[in-house]
């Protein structure tokens, strides 16, 4: 009987100073950890950069939704635009209509994601763009507010068709390495679209003295989406809606061109393709009679919960005080002193330019902090910003102190900065994380719903809420943050370090969100017989984080 020596080797996972092999360990199960340790995928190869390239153009979809929200608090702040609709200084502030419209639109739009189960990502992202520009033409070439406002209601309905349909398509071909970073860049060109407009209407503004101060920004909001129209036709199709569509061929030929770098024979290939049709192995083919079945969503206790989580963090993210920021920082600069309209104007896409770096940092965080203390960083952050904006703009209010003022301004800004790293780059994407593949397209119209629902109810009553109550209207969010601060420590799972097979384990757990922050230990066995033969095992265990 031959005689066996062992040697037995633990990687922790979630060391304070990881190397590259603990990171990619931990980016996956035990059998990834076991082929990735010793011949991980180059994430600058071939396959990856042209996967990034993909990526890039179906980002632009983020765009509409920021170029939107600063665009029309830019152009709330012109004269021409006010004059032109007949809307006097006193009923600035009760536009709310014309902004609210967007999120009844997106509510509805989000009725219709079914199309991307029924026919993959990629034509409800072409359709919604085509949309887009079709409500754009409407919007700028709108003679009353009735015509305006419908304009703003069709590129919202369509835009939301993109925009949900995107998040899903970036999460589900993300590399599993670094699906936190790839993914989580997607929200934060948010942010470039605010920049273009609120630049936009800045250099028109200073440039052009009709009309076409307002009305060229306008049009230019055809311009990123008219990009994805032409662009996506050229993008692959998502592995795993080939694979719930029995296409294993091409979902195979995917995960080799793209996330083995064209090698076939990479462990990861297999591995990959079998958890994914291991997950989907009780998921029936689409079909009209489950399109409109939500059932799904809650009919067990794992799927309840990761429903709760999408609904919840749909409503932070639009109900933490951000919104408001959003639409109406020009009267809220009003309020603390700042009545210029090129200087209102210029610190409006100073934030979005701040916003966007911040944003695009927490990103890349997303793979090396974990989403839960992000977000509650964050949110702890958020709280103390917007104490000290209630304390200085009530005291601008009470004494007319210009210290106040530019206190209130700063942290108006730093508020953006805290959300931003990490609010904005997670918003549409740890909802798709937390979904199975079954319940994604389902939970992206929950969460494209609610987002909008949310939306609806702080940007019709903020202008009502900024003019009646001011600075109380930040002490109001001061309380609610602390109320998500508290739901996400105790409810929110982590969801780094997993592919998002991996997931259903967790979510299957007694306590997910306890389960969630063990942390992974790759255990790995060597046995060597007297002959020299090797036997390796590789196991994994769970230890409190």
């Amino acid at each position: 009987m031959a005689t066996l020596s062992e040697k037995e080797t633990l990687h922790q996972v979630e060391d304070s100073k990881p190397t590259a092999t603990d990171q990619e360990i931990s980016a996956v199960n035990a059998d990834f950890a076991a082929a990735l340790s010793q011949n991980a995928p180059n994430p600058w190869g071939r396959g990856h950069i042209a996967l990034y390239g993909c990526c890039l153009i179906v980002y632009l979809c983020s765009t509409m939704n920021g170029y939107d929200g600063s665009l029309m608090g830019s152009i709330n702040a012109l004269p021409n635009y006010l004059h032109y609709y007949n809307v006097s200084e006193n009923e600035q502030a009760g536009t709310g209509i014309v902004f609210a419209i967007f999120q009844v639109g997106q509510m509805t739009g989000a009725l219709f994601v079914w199309l991307a189960d029924w026919k993959g990502r990629k034509l409800p992202i072409f359709l919604g763009c085509a949309g887009v520009i079709v409500g754009t033409i409407v919007t700028a070439t709108a003679k009353t507010m009735a015509i305006f406002i419908g304009g703003r209601f069709l590129l919202s309905f369509f835009c939301t068709w993109a925009t949900t349909a995107a998040p899903m398509y970036i999460v589900e071909i993300a590399p599993p390495l670094y699906r936190g970073t790839v993914s989580g860049l997607y929200n934060t060109l948010w942010y470039m679209g605010s920049i273009i407009a609120t630049f936009a209407v800045y250099g028109t503004h200073l440039h052009f003295t009709s009309n076409l101060d307002w009305r060229l920004p306008l049009w230019l909001q055809l311009l990123c989406p008219g990009i994805v129209c032409l662009g996506v036709w050229f993008l692959p199709e998502s592995p795993r809606f080939l694979v719930a569509t029995d296409r294993l061929d091409e979902a195979r030929d995917f995960i080799v061109k793209y996330h083995a770098n064209g090698d076939g024979s990479h462990p990861i290939v297999n591995l990959e393709l079998n958890e994914i049709q291991y997950n989907l192995r009780d998921v029936p083919l689409a079909s009209w009679s489950n399109f409109f079945d939500l059932r799904i969503l809650v009919k067990s206790r794992s799927r309840r919960y990761r429903s709760m989580l999408n609904l919840a963090w749909s409503w932070f993210g639009q109900f933490s005080g951000n919104n408001v920021i959003s639409y109406y920082l020009p009267l809220l600069l009003t309020n603390v002193g700042v009545a210029d309209t090129n200087t209102v104007l210029l610190l409006n896409a100073v934030y979005a330019l701040t916003g966007w770096i911040a944003a695009a940092a927490g990103a890349r965080f997303h793979d090396v902090f974990g989403r839960r203390k992000m977000m509650l960083g964050s949110t702890f952050g958020m709280i103390i910003c917007l104490s000290i904006t209630a304390g200085t703009a009530a005291g601008y209010v009470n004494t007319g102190s210009k210290s106040s003022s530019d206190a209130s301004i700063a942290f108006i800004y730093i508020f953006g900065v805290v959300f931003a790293f990490a609010y904005t780059s997670m918003q549409p994407i740890y909802p798709a994380e937390v979904m199975s593949n079954e319940m994604r397209a389902k939970g992206m119209w929950l969460f494209q719903f609610t987002a909008g629902l949310a939306s609806f109810v702080n940007t019709f009553a903020a202008p009502v809420a900024l003019k009646n109550i001011k600075y109380w209207f930040y002490v109001f969010f001061v309380f609610w943050d602390c109320f998500e601060f508290l739901f996400i420590y105790f409810f929110f799972v982590e969801t780094k370090g997993r592919t998002l097979e991996e997931l259903d384990e967790v979510f299957e757990a007694k306590n997910p969100r306890k389960a969630s922050t063990r942390k992974v230990v790759v255990r790995r066995r060597e046995f060597v017989d007297k002959e020299g033969a090797h036997n390796v095992h590789v196991s994994k265990v769970d230890q409190l984080a």
